[in-house]
């Protein structure tokens, strides 16, 4: 078989390393995915369960959350010690036949911390300038619990992005349409190379017996169902991570917004994972000392209601205390699909807990969209 591709691959490399900072003539990412949340994060317990081959680099620095780095003075027993997944050159079988097949390929397994919705995919090679691979593919499956190895390699695996060149040392972005829920994901990477980071976006789609099984939980939970919907303000770090997992371990694991230098205030809007009545809410501002919000009002919205635009109060504007606990518990179950957090003037919060139980009308929404997304 040939291994003439039908592209020039060296439109597709980068300069060599100039020197300076390494990141000046980075490839950024054309598509904007930022409001969604990465389902592979690592810090939410996304992992690269397998990979054929990571001669140079591991595969779990694929999805390290922060952007990959470059030290050109440092080398290993290996060679170039690269902060990214690399593997080793391809070979073809003998003198007479040097190159690899045009099939030939390296992959990596990724379990998604959060199943769900893909909706965008960012395969970045930064500081794989020459040494990226020439295509990539990206494959989806739906398997429960904790597979083996073995059990996801016999998988059945949809196709997410077909085979695609990449540019080296970029941000390479790839829109996806299907609408099923998944698990893990498979990248292909032909014929062997680089790969920085993998940034996985979608929307995640709880498992509603397992919901239904705990009864009580965090309705607005990154982990159950729920979103970030829009914000004022994501200058120093994201929203979602005021609904993601755990407590805050330090100030750039929770919500930070701009000083405000006008008479106005920030806010965060969030979808539950489905109507529920809510009982309780816990507020943590863990980490923000000097700069946690100064005051705190919480409103609901019911989508299903008789006004479902209207915005109602839940709790009334309430001083929040530096690094500490707020909790929140009420008379009565509110009902509603959507809370705000309205921060004044500005400030950080580490993370939001909506302490609830679906109503049955979200009980039937949660069944509606997992039936919707398994096919």
């Amino acid at each position: 078989m040939s291994t003439t591709p039908t592209f020039d691959p060296r439109a597709y490399n980068a300069r060599p390393y100039p020197g300076g900072d390494p990141y000046a003539d980075y490839r950024g990412a054309a598509l904007d995915f930022g409001a969604l949340v990465d389902l592979a994060d690592r810090r939410l317990g996304g992992a690269v369960v397998a990979a054929n081959d990571e001669f140079f680099a591991d595969r779990e620095n694929l999805l390290r959350p922060e952007p990959a780095v470059f030290d050109p003075h440092a080398f290993g027993h290996k060679g170039k010690v690269m902060d990214g997944w690399e593997t080793r050159r391809r070979r073809g079988p003998d003198a007479d036949r040097p190159h690899p097949s045009a099939d030939d390929h390296d992959w990596a397994l990724i379990r998604l911390a959060l199943p769900g919705v893909v909706r965008g995919l960012i395969v970045d090679t930064a500081h794989f300038r020459g040494n990226h691979p020439t295509e990539v593919s990206v494959e989806a499956a739906h398997v429960e619990g904790t597979p083996t190895t073995d059990d996801l390699l016999k998988a059945e695996w949809t196709e997410l992005v077909a085979r695609t060149p990449v540019y080296g040392h970029a941000a390479n972005g790839f829109e996806v349409a299907d609408g099923h829920r998944w698990t893990h994901l498979r990248l292909r990477q032909f014929p062997d190379g680089g790969v920085a980071r993998l940034r996985v976006h979608g929307e995640p789609v709880a498992d509603p017996s397992w919901l239904a099984a705990l009864g009580a939980f965090d309705l607005v939970a990154l982990v159950n169902g729920g979103a970030v919907e829009d914000a004022s303000d994501r200058f120093y770090s994201s929203p979602a991570n005021i609904i993601a997992p755990g407590r805050s371990h330090k100030m750039d694991d929770g919500w930070e917004n701009r000083r405000r230098r006008d008479t106005g205030h920030d806010w965060v809007r969030f979808r539950l994972a489905a109507q529920g009545e809510i009982r309780a809410l816990e507020l943590d501002t863990s980490y923000y000392k000097g700069n946690s919000a100064g005051w705190v009002t919480v409103l609901g919205r019911d989508a299903h209601g008789a006004d479902p635009e209207a915005w109602f109060e839940i709790v009334g504007r309430t001083r929040l205390e530096p690094d500490g606990i707020h909790r929140f518990v009420f008379d009565a179950p509110v009902t509603a699909t959507h809370v705000r957090a309205d921060v004044f003037p500005d400030g950080g919060i580490a993370r939001l807990h909506v302490y609830g139980s679906p109503t049955p009308t979200g009980t039937a929404e949660l069944e509606h969209r997992w039936a919707a997304t398994r096919g």
